[in-house]
């Protein structure tokens, strides 16, 4: 596990900005010496956690494949030393079946193919919520946090993971997952930290963005990551899972040819407490 530069702290009067706005408003030497224990605290906790005296990770997405497609590894990681668990809103029928629109009930196949995937993550439970695919959105805001604080609150976990602001892709369903876990994080005092998973700037990231269905916002730089997470030795795990997810095939070729190149390490902005 590596820590970036910009780490935690409760700087006044914000409380939950991440750790690189907190740093870029740390105001003396002292507050920023503060940060960056605080930060180093935050790593050692996500690299060497004993099993025994873990609480839970639960991470909540909005479709099948979210959890393999992106912090698979990490997943995979905390799956061996605390109880991991999966909230999923929707079940994924609004996508395509191996890059093509079909008849088929693509809902139950890619729920299935959740279920394989997250038993080689070794994930413990999965949650779904049965929301409409593509269709999250602000009429659904709060029926939807009422839900996954209902799930959390019977958990307890202490830290919970979703996608970045910007939902990754763009996608409006991510978009809502990640606003709707902020609320519920600053809903939840028993949350200390909220991991957001993004992904770095890359010209293969910016190739695909050109031609991909909806705008994809930009990435970030790696002076914006708050938490690196090494996910070499558990690589295989997390292709493995991906791949449970055949009926998204055409994603998981351009998936795997974006990240040859790449370091096996994924990225994650931090909120905490």
């Amino acid at each position: 596990m590596e820590a970036a530069k910009a780490v935690p702290a409760e700087v006044a009067g914000a409380p939950f900005l991440s750790m690189a706005s907190r740093q870029a408003r740390a105001k003396n030497p002292a507050e920023l010496k503060s940060i960056q224990t605080r930060l180093s605290s935050t790593a050692a906790k996500w690299g060497r956690g004993k099993p025994t005296n873990m609480k839970p990770l639960v991470c909540i997405f909005a479709h099948p494949d979210d959890e393999a497609f992106g912090p698979g590894g990490t997943i995979a990681k905390e799956a061996r030393r605390r109880p991991v668990y999966i909230i999923c809103a929707t079940e994924g029928e609004a996508g395509k079946h191996k890059g093509k629109k079909t008849q088929t009930d693509l809902g139950k196949i890619r729920a299935m193919e959740l279920q394989r995937s997250t038993k080689i993550l070794g994930v413990k439970k999965v949650f779904s919520l049965g929301f409409k695919d593509g269709a999250l959105s602000n009429n659904l805001y709060h029926k939807l946090a009422t839900k996954i604080e209902k799930i959390l609150t019977k958990i307890k976990p202490d830290t919970i993971l979703t996608y970045e602001p910007h939902g990754i892709s763009g996608h409006i369903d991510h978009i809502i997952i990640a606003m709707v876990s902020n609320f519920v994080f600053r809903r939840l005092p028993f949350i200390k930290t909220l991991m957001q998973y993004c992904v770095l700037d890359s010209k293969s990231r910016r190739e695909i963005a050109k031609n991909y269905f909806i705008y994809v916002p930009p990435a970030y730089k790696k002076s914006q990551i708050d938490l690196v997470v090494n996910t070499r030795a558990v690589w295989d795990t997390k292709v493995k899972a991906m791949m449970q997810h055949q009926s998204q095939i055409h994603d998981i070729e351009r998936i795997l040819k974006m990240s040859a190149h790449l370091p096996k390490k994924e990225n994650f902005l931090v909120v905490s407490r």
